[in-house]
């Protein structure tokens, strides 16, 4: 298989949405899906987008492969524009997009080689490059072994590489996973991501990852957006979003992953039971706390760390932890100024 170049944002992206919004029904049954959506995807990297249940996602991932159309804005896909055209061009557009589903959509009377060799039939490729091309999908997704194998016979993760060759048959530059690992469990869901960023590096396919689970933005996209009723809430790369969340429900996403942070209950559990005032500060690369416990020890004031953690994301380290503080008032106060002034 040969790689595409990739490297820095380049000048036309892979998707682009302009002021794309989406409405379903009319009159007392209208619902609007999506709300003035401005996005920008650039060819080579992973983009994840993250909601919860009706937050917008699966509509989306629709109008990126133009199964549905936006009520107002544009969309270009590597900038040719899919609304306003004809279905003819559509079709040609889609052609180089390919799509990995949530339930695999597996055809259960075709084996593992024939459901990835069915888009190179309907695409009219003939027999002998079909079968070069079908050897060495098998071979790129792990599953030369299972070749004969139908898909009652093959795991969760083995139909999930299926699908996955089944979508990168006809070399598509873009490839849409919705929910791709979400039927599948850690172990197996950890195998999946690590395909889908091997296709990235060494093929150089962009890939859309939509999703409502951190963990899998965490382990495989560069930048994120987060959707919440139809709106983008919060647009970083992955490491902005993990260190500093702007956004209650991006920071309630980040807080089922990393639980660094006490929250409420666990705040009044641990005030309890330390002495001192608890103070939660935030540390990456750049803002350790070193500086400001040598002051504390200096000013008797005494410290235990109560709560926290730690991570490393994109080979940078970011975490919270909080501090009981005892001592003198007025030096506990100063260590918590010096604290905050990082």
């Amino acid at each position: 298989m040969t790689a595409t170049p990739t490297g820095p944002e380049t000048a036309v992206p892979a998707v682009e949405f302009r002021s794309v919004t989406k409405v379903f029904g009319t009159g007392k049954r209208e619902e609007t899906a999506l709300s003035e959506i401005d996005l920008r995807i650039e060819k080579g990297e992973i983009f994840g987008v993250i909601g919860y249940s009706g937050a917008g996602k699966s509509t989306l991932v629709r109008l990126i492969n133009a199964l549905e159309k936006p009520t107002s804005g544009t969309i270009e896909i590597s900038g040719t524009p899919i609304t306003g055209v004809s279905e003819a061009r559509v079709r040609r557009i889609r052609r180089d997009i390919g799509m990995v589903f949530q339930q695999f959509n597996l055809f259960r009377s075709r084996t593992a080689a024939g459901n990835i060799e069915y888009p190179l039939k309907v695409a009219g490729w003939p027999r002998a490059k079909r079968k070069e091309r079908l050897a060495e999908l098998l071979e790129f997704v792990g599953l030369s072994d299972k070749a004969g194998s139908y898909p009652d016979q093959l795991s969760g993760g083995q139909k999930q590489r299926v699908g996955i060759a089944r979508a990168l048959a006809t070399s598509p530059a873009l490839l849409l996973a919705d929910e791709a690992t979400s039927a599948l469990d850690p172990e197996t869901t950890g195998e999946v991501l690590r395909l889908l960023r091997k296709i990235n590096t060494e093929l150089g396919v962009t890939i859309v990852v939509i999703t409502h689970e951190m963990d899998v933005i965490r382990a495989v996209a560069d930048r994120v957006a987060v959707l919440a009723e139809g709106r983008i809430v919060e647009l970083a790369n992955t490491f902005d979003v993990f260190a500093a969340p702007r956004s209650a429900p991006t920071r309630s996403f980040v807080d089922t992953v990393l639980h660094n942070r006490p929250a409420p209950e666990e705040l009044r559990r641990l005030d309890e039971l330390h002495r001192g005032r608890l103070v939660t500060v935030d540390i990456d690369d750049t803002r350790g706390i070193g500086p400001a416990l040598a002051t504390a020890a200096h000013a008797g004031v005494g410290f235990e760390v109560v709560y926290g953690g730690v991570s490393t994301l994109q080979d940078k380290t970011f975490g919270s932890i909080t501090l009981a503080l005892d001592g003198p008032e007025e030096a506990v106060s100063k260590v918590i100024a010096q604290l905050e002034q990082r």
